[in-house]
């Protein structure tokens, strides 16, 4: 078992029946202000550059995630397995340079297309609503 299978379960742990109060309680919204305050901790920490406040900071804002991906699991929505492989497939699909046919040279080209691919896949996210909408 890796040391993020073992915090997975430690999260889901601390949101179970015998878990902790104060973890039971917390709701998407209501962890919305630690997502925010751990993000800028983490900022301030990548700013000073020093490797151990990283680490630190990088797994508080990895709890939050964390505990966003339980409570969806619990609503049965989604885990934290359907977040890890969308955005597998995500990457993949914004790196067509890399996992693809095309070439791109620059950081520049990069960015242009990763646009036009997030731009497309708006636009059918928008086009599958409608269609959803419809039924």
């Amino acid at each position: 078992m890796t040391a993020l299978d073992k915090l997975i379960g430690l999260v889901a742990r601390l949101r179970s029946p015998q878990g902790c109060p104060w973890d039971r309680k917390q709701t998407r919204v209501s962890l919305i202000r630690f997502l925010r305050e751990e993000t800028r901790e983490l900022e301030a920490a990548l700013r000073r550059g020093r490797s151990h406040d990283i680490e630190d900071e990088l797994g508080d804002v990895l709890l939050q995630i964390l505990l966003q991906a339980q409570i969806a699991s619990e609503r049965g929505l989604f885990d934290i397995q359907d977040v890890a492989r969308s955005q597998y497939r995500k990457l993949v699909r914004r790196h067509p340079h890399v996992f693809g046919r095309r070439r791109l040279k620059t950081a520049g080209a990069v960015l242009a297309a990763w646009s036009e691919i997030k731009r497309r896949e708006r636009g059918q996210r928008q086009r599958e609503l409608g269609r959803k909408r419809l039924r």
